[in-house]
């Protein structure tokens, strides 16, 4: 695969710096993934507020953090709900404060931020149930964190792509309100099977999500409870997409996962799905988290700030 220039130089500066998440311990390695992106996602956007909050779920409390940019107004508003990415085994709220802030001022919406339940801790399906309840929690608690209930998009990227597209299939079957699915490079298919897609094998040395890492997640996202037939851990093998909400799936041409995403976005277009198809070639796995060394990190959030105000009927 043919990176482009720009790329092929963050790719670069990757290898010569020869650290990998699989030489590290667990926390090391999830501090490690917090100060990457923080390099990465270049100059924190001022928000007009953040506030913190604890989601009381059945069993467990889980973290999420409210965005409003500056000049929202006061009250409700269109709100995106973000999940992080990280192999189900990194990340956390701070990783991607910076993607979160850039979205909810590109956007010009509310955006909130959830956490979940890590692996090896807590091994898929707990990830998805946790997005799962918590999706129900502010459609129920609407007007306790200022959401417009009418006005509700999902997103996500990697990992946090597979939890969004998990969180339509069950907003469909509850009958949640949920205007747009935003997948980001989503992980959709967990099979043994999976590992022969053909981008896989093509991108398997390119970092930052290379073959060694992503058998670095797979050791640790997984145990013996974790069924992959199971929706909630691949999504792409539910029954029908049919009735999920309008999608934007983000696809890069560099990335082991791409052709699980080419595949879940032609899946939903075929089940009837209004899906709009954004390709990258030559752009790596994590660029949303890339703002300050990628111009396609830009392009990408100003597409799906697009989709979000379209969707959510966001003035501007």
């Amino acid at each position: 695969m043919s990176l482009t220039p720009e790329v092929a130089g963050v790719v670069a500066r990757m290898r010569e710096a020869d650290i990998s998440f699989a030489d590290l311990g667990l926390a090391e390695a999830r501090q490690f993934y917090i100060d990457t992106l923080a390099a990465s996602g270049g100059e924190p956007v001022p928000m007009g507020e953040i506030v913190e909050h604890e989601l009381t779920l059945n069993g467990r409390s889980l973290n999420a953090r409210r965005y409003r940019p500056e000049g929202l107004a006061e009250g409700t508003a269109p709100t995106l709900v973000y999940f992080h990415g990280g192999g189900w085994v990194l990340g956390d709220l701070e990783s991607h404060d910076r993607v979160c802030r850039q979205l909810a001022q590109r956007a010009g919406c509310q955006l909130v931020a959830v956490d979940y339940r890590l692996a090896p801790e807590h091994c898929l399906p707990t990830s998805s149930d946790d997005a799962i309840a918590a999706y129900g929690y502010l459609v129920e608690h609407a007007a306790e964190f200022d959401i417009d209930a009418q006005k509700l998009a999902v997103g996500g990227d990697s990992a946090g792509g597979h939890l969004s597209a998990v969180v339509a299939l069950a907003a469909r079957d509850a009958g949640w309100p949920l205007a747009l699915q935003v997948l980001v490079y989503p992980a959709t298919d967990l099979r043994e099977a999976a590992r022969k897609y053909p981008s896989k094998g093509r991108n398997a040395n390119v970092p930052p999500l290379t073959a060694e890492l992503m058998a670095w997640f797979g050791q640790r996202s997984v145990d013996v409870n974790t069924d992959p037939l199971d929706w909630r851990v691949s999504p792409i093998l539910a029954e029908t997409l049919e009735g999920t909400a309008p999608a934007l799936v983000i696809t890069a041409g560099a990335d082991v996962l791409m052709d699980e995403g080419v595949l879940y976005a032609a899946r939903l277009a075929d089940d009837g799905v209004d899906v709009d198809h954004a390709h990258y070639p030559g752009v790596i796995h994590g660029f949303i988290e890339m703002q300050a060394w990628l111009a396609a990190t830009g392009e990408m959030m100003d597409r799906i700030a697009a989709a979000v105000r379209r969707h959510l009927a966001i003035p501007g």
